[in-house]
């Protein structure tokens, strides 16, 4: 199994709006285009959430080539999507994982 982990620290200010968008907008057309099988929403627990909240979404794939598949034919556009209605409202860094 392959985890595609996306953290992400959103602005106070728009959060309400951006985590309801997530839920009901992006995640689920990332898992639309087929390349995942199952997705997870964490809140990240911090003392200081002052400069936003922090969260992970885990996007979980049979295979490199179904993330791969999503990264080259799908993930710029989404993403794009994501920066053109939160700009400059969010950091985000993503990672890949494998279950050992």
């Amino acid at each position: 199994m392959i985890v595609y982990n996306v953290t992400v620290k959103i602005d106070l200010n728009v959060h309400d709006i951006w985590i309801r968008w997530m839920k009901e907008e992006h995640v689920p057309r990332v898992m639309e285009t087929g390349c995942f099988v199952e997705s997870k929403i964490y809140r990240i627990l911090q003392e200081d959430e002052t400069e936003g909240i922090s969260y992970a979404f885990q996007y979980f794939a049979n295979t490199m080539g179904d993330y791969f598949n999503y990264k080259e034919n799908f993930a710029p556009a989404l993403q794009k999507e994501l920066l053109n209605i939160f700009p400059e409202k969010f950091t985000a860094f993503r990672t890949i994982l494998k279950e050992v």
